[in-house]
This record gives structure tokens, C-alpha cells and sequence, in this order.
């Protein structure tokens, strides 16, 4: 047993704070039709920018949604590969669209979309593949801790977001439809808005499942 008098000073205050953000945030698909501004934007995105990062190198990239046909761009090429992609593995038409027709309404309604991206340019190079798989591993964790600040700065902001991992199915698409650099590899899109009504919060696993002393 640590002796008390080693043990850490803790601002518990603080931590409570935290963990009422923590369980305030969850996934928010209908938004209302209040505009985001440029300076609230600046400021999520500063957010996302804090976290921690491979050797430092800050791997994220971000490109901000705000206009509708940019929305709409992304979002038909996207559905389009959806549609082709589920239809060869011999899913339902019907089906098919209405996934696609969701899909495309999720993007093109949120008032605010960000597509976040991972560069490898700024990386460590190493001559063997099982290195330049970690450091690749490296970037895209280190992208996704900013992923996480963003979402969390939406929540202390009284803003709703969603997590959307469909980017990691179709890069080029997405790089292509948003006319991104070519080191810009797509993984995910947030959409941010004011949500429209209430959410639900999701079960989480009791810690005794997922911790091991």
C-alpha cells in the first residue's frame, strides 16, 4: 500500500467536472438549423489541437464543411461508393438506398462538418515495413486523440457531434470530392451542430470488464 502521505494531490472538484463533461457527451445525429460561427469554430478546432502527439509531430489535418454543395459533393460521392460497395456484396436494393439516403442526409444537415485527416509527411521513415507500420499506427492514434479533443470541446460548448468513421472505406473519395493534398489521408468526418432535442446515452461496460490490475 502506498503510504497517504506519497499519494498524489488530487482536484477532485475538477475530476467530478470532468466526468460530468465525459458522460454528457454522446452521439448527436439531428441537428438544428442554427449556424455555427467562424470564431466557435476556431476555437473547437484550437481544442483539437492540444492533444498529445506522436515525437510531437502533429499529424491531423482538418477541413471545415460550412457550405451546403460542399456537403452535398462529399456527400454523393461517398453514397455513390456506398451504393456500389453494398450492392456487390448482393445487399438488398432497397436497402441499399435508404442506407445511402441516410448516410447523405447525416452529412448535408449538420451545419458543421469536419472532415479530419492524418498526414504521414512530418513522420519518421524507416526502411523496414513493421516500422513504418507503427509509425503509420503512431499518426493515425495521434490524429484520433484530436478527434476526441474536438468532440469533447463540442460537448463543453453545449453542442451536439457524431463520430463517422465511413471516410476509412473510401479515402481517394472523400480526398478527391474535397480536393485535398495528397498526403491528407481521410478518417473520419464530425458533424457539429445544435442538437434537436434530446439524445440517448449509450450503456458502457462496467469497468471490472475491461480493466485488468
Amino acid at each position: 500500500m502506498v503510504p497517504v502521505s506519497a499519494t498524489a494531490k488530487i482536484n477532485h472538484e475538477r475530476l467530478t467536472q470532468a466526468r460530468r463533461l465525459f458522460e454528457g457527451r454522446y452521439s448527436v445525429r439531428r441537428y438544428a438549423a442554427a449556424a455555427i460561427g467562424d470564431e466557435v469554430i476556431e476555437e473547437l478546432l484550437y481544442c483539437a489541437t492540444r492533444a498529445p502527439s506522436a515525437h510531437n509531430r502533429q499529424p491531423w489535418r482538418f477541413a471545415v464543411l460550412r457550405e451546403p454543395a460542399a456537403k452535398a459533393r462529399l456527400g454523393s460521392a461517398m453514397g455513390e461508393r456506398l451504393r456500389r460497395d453494398r450492392l456487390m456484396d448482393g445487399d438488398a436494393p432497397m436497402t441499399v438506398m435508404a442506407d445511402v439516403r441516410r448516410s447523405f442526409e447525416r452529412i448535408t444537415s449538420a451545419p458543421l462538418v469536419v472532415l479530419i485527416a492524418c498526414s504521414l509527411r512530418d513522420m519518421d521513415s524507416y526502411p523496414d515495413p513493421k516500422r513504418r507500420s507503427a509509425e503509420a499506427a503512431m499518426a493515425m492514434q495521434s490524429t484520433a486523440m484530436a478527434a476526441q479533443n474536438l468532440l469533447l470541446a463540442t460537448a463543453a460548448a453545449g453542442l451536439g457531434a457524431c463520430w463517422m468513421c465511413a471516410p476509412l472505406f473510401c479515402p481517394e473519395v472523400v480526398r478527391d470530392a474535397l480536393q485535398l493534398p495528397a498526403d491528407w489521408q481521410p478518417q473520419a468526418l464530425v458533424t457539429i451542430g445544435v442538437p434537436e432535442g434530446p439524445g440517448r446515452q449509450r450503456a458502457r461496460r462496467p469497468l471490472h470488464e475491461v480493466v485488468r490490475d
